[in-house]
Formats: C-alpha cells, sequence, structure tokens
C-alpha cells in the first residue's frame, strides 16, 4: 500500500489523552493486521515508533468505515506442521556448533536412549578434554571423571573440540585388561576430517587415560597405555567446514545404536564404522529434527558449557586453545 499520512489531531490534546501508548494495548495483535484501520495504526506506529492511545482511536474513527477490520470475521487454516523439500534444504542458518549447543542436543540425544544402553555407555563434558589440555585444570576435569565411574562402562564417549574442529573419541572396555575375554580394551577416534590429520590428538589421549588410571588408583602406566590399541577408522566425511559437530552426534547415535555386546578388534572390527555408513542426507535429517526438537524446548542461543562455568575466577575465564 502506499505511503499513509498520520492523521492530524487537533492540538489541544492533554499529556494524559495521550497514554497509554499502543505498545501496551497489543502492538503484536495489531500488526498482524492487513488492509484495515488497524494496519493503518500499526503502520504509524512503525514510523512514528510511539503513537498514543487516542491517536490510534482518531485512525479508527477515520478510517474504520472506508478500510472496515474483518480479521476475525472468517477461519484460518493453521498451518501444516509437514515440511517440504525446500523447508528442510533451507531449514536454519547452518553453523559450527558451540560447546554450549552441542551439550543441549547431547543431552537430547541421551534422553532419546534406551535405559539399557544408558547403563553400559557414558559420555562426558564436550568441554572437558579441552579443559584438560591446560595443566592448571586437570585435577578438577579428573575429579569430574572420577565421579562418572568410567571404568565400568564399555563405552565412553569423549567428544572433542580442538583447534576449531569436533572429531569423537571412544573408550571401549577401557576397565577390561589387555588380555580380559569380556572385551578388548582400546581407544577410536572418529573424525569427519581426516584432512585435520585426527592423529596428532593420539599423545595427548594417551597421558590422558593414564591420568585416569592413575586417578582411580589402577596399576595402569604409560607403557601399559602405550599398549592399547588406538584406531582410526574410516568414516563418512563432512562436505562442509559447518558439519563436524553435528557428524559427532550422529556417530554417538548410531553407535549407541549398534554397539556390539563385546567389541573384538581381531574378530569384528570395524563393524559397521566404514566409509558407507550412512549418507549425508541422514546427517541432514538428523540435525534439523534436533533443531526443531530443541527449539520447542528453549531458544538456541549461543552459550557456554556448564563445566566452564564451573571454572569461572573473578575477573578472568579458563581460556582454550581451539
Amino acid at each position: 500500500m502506499g505511503r499513509i499520512r498520520k492523521p492530524h489531531l487537533p492540538s489541544s490534546s492533554s499529556d494524559s489523552d495521550l497514554n497509554p501508548t499502543l505498545s501496551e494495548i497489543a502492538w503484536d495483535l495489531m500488526s498482524k493486521h492487513r488492509s484495515c484501520h488497524l494496519h493503518v495504526a500499526a503502520y504509524v506506529k512503525h514510523r512514528e515508533k510511539k503513537i498514543s492511545l487516542r491517536e490510534a482511536k482518531e485512525i479508527k474513527k477515520r478510517y474504520n468505515l472506508t478500510l472496515p477490520c474483518f480479521f476475525q470475521a472468517f477461519p484460518r487454516r493453521k498451518r501444516s506442521k509437514q515440511m517440504t523439500n525446500k523447508e528442510i534444504s533451507t531449514h536454519g542458518k547452518k553453523e559450527k556448533l558451540d560447546t554450549g549447543i552441542f551439550e543441549q542436543y547431547m543431552e537430547s540425544l541421551w534422553k532419546s536412549f534406551s535405559e539399557d544402553k544408558k547403563t553400559q555407555c557414558a559420555y562426558l563434558d564436550s568441554l572437558w578434554f579441552s579443559l584438560y589440555r591446560k595443566a592448571s585444570n586437570r585435577p578438577k576435569v579428573l575429579t569430574w571423571i572420577k565421579q562418572k565411574r568410567i571404568l565400568s562402562k564399555k563405552y565412553v564417549f569423549v567428544p572433542i573440540v580442538c583447534w576449531n574442529h569436533w572429531s569423537l573419541l571412544i573408550f571401549v572396555h577401557l576397565g577390561e585388561g589387555l588380555n580380559s575375554e569380556n572385551g578388548t580394551p582400546c581407544m577410536l577416534l572418529l573424525d569427519s576430517l581426516e584432512g585435520a590429520d585426527p592423529r596428532r590428538l593420539e599423545p595427548e589421549i594417551r597421558k590422558f587415560v593414564v591420568d585416569i588410571y592413575r586417578d582411580e588408583g589402577r596399576k595402569e602406566d604409560k607403557k601399559a597405555v602405550s599398549q592399547i590399541p588406538f584406531l582410526i577408522p574410516k568414516v563418512p566425511q563432512q562436505r562442509d567446514d559447518t558439519e563436524c559437530g553435528n557428524y559427532v552426534l550422529y556417530y554417538i547415535k548410531l553407535f549407541v545404536e549398534s554397539a556390539p555386546e563385546k567389541f573384538s578388534i581381531s574378530k569384528g572390527y570395524p563393524y559397521f564404522m566404514t566409509r558407507d555408513w550412512f549418507d549425508p542426507k541422514s546427517v541432514e535429517h538428523f540435525r534439523i529434527k534436533l533443531e526443531k526438537k530443541q527449539s520447542k524446548k528453549m531458544p538456541m542461543t549461543k552459550s557456554s558449557s556448564i563445566s566452564l562455568q564451573k571454572l569461572r575466577k573473578k575477573g578472568s575465564v579458563v581460556s582454550l586453545d581451539d
């Protein structure tokens, strides 16, 4: 519609006539009206930033006959909840996950697993490994890990974010000995970007395991940990530079759903962890489903991890090398 001039109002209006403002009488509802006197009021409010109740009434008086309101006169069909292919392809702006959003997604994903699955698995906070890399944080991080009792679990998922990239470390039968009949202890590193050279993390990961054993009072030393197999299976790769966090979450989902009762390097590895494990469209639909589910609970805002909040100091905060 063309530009609408603000109706001329008598100059004798007093200050009491100018209150309350339109923002106090359901501005959000009025802004939904189209081609009626309320549309005019909403337009003026948008242009002028402020419009009094008296001015709104004057607009209604002047335009009500020529621009009647039919907003409530006809039933309106609710928008379908079914997403079209176009909506799926453009749903949300894809950004690399920060640790706050990752933790929200991870919590939601974990709740979807059966109690039986959750009993034999555990996961660590996505910041714990990054925090551990700084020597001054290690005692506190190791205390948190000890509370998780990970050596009693078959599988422990450790999301890692280093150098602005996500990868997934999985501890397998970490509480078992190398010759145990209950399962082969090993470490799996799943990375959706092989070009990032995931093996460069191996020295720090092995030191991480040595410290976990020591803090748990176990006898395994650096030499024993060096004998634990460190494997990097050939898994599906991301297509752009923003997908790594979603791939880590999807790795966790599929691994939990298909994990063998006893993991064996000699008899079953790499199991399902191959290049054709899943296709990129599956990750995209998984991402959209997570976003929609989380958006119903709370606004998606970037936030720091609870672990980082625990380490806050007066006037400063722990910095991460990522």
